[in-house]
């Protein structure tokens, strides 16, 4: 039995390797539910919300600054 099932995958092309070792891999998989699912994309919307917030406020922050040194005379 062995044998037989060594000789299949030498016959095997990469494409059917890759693919079999794949889905070979996806169901050991552990997915998250929908209520997980659902709550980890609203955490990850909240923190792009707050790093927008924020790199705006130091964005405007930096350009009041430059533009103070380079006015003063």
């Amino acid at each position: 039995m062995a044998e037989k099932e060594k000789k299949a995958r030498r016959s095997e092309n990469a494409l059917q390797k890759y693919w079999r070792e794949t889905t070979g891999e996806l169901k050991k998989v552990s997915w998250p539910t929908w209520p997980e699912a659902w709550r980890l994309t609203q955490l990850v919307l909240l923190v792009m919300v707050v790093m927008g917030v924020f790199l705006g406020v130091m964005d405007t922050l930096g350009r009041e600054v430059v533009n103070l040194l380079i006015n003063v005379k």
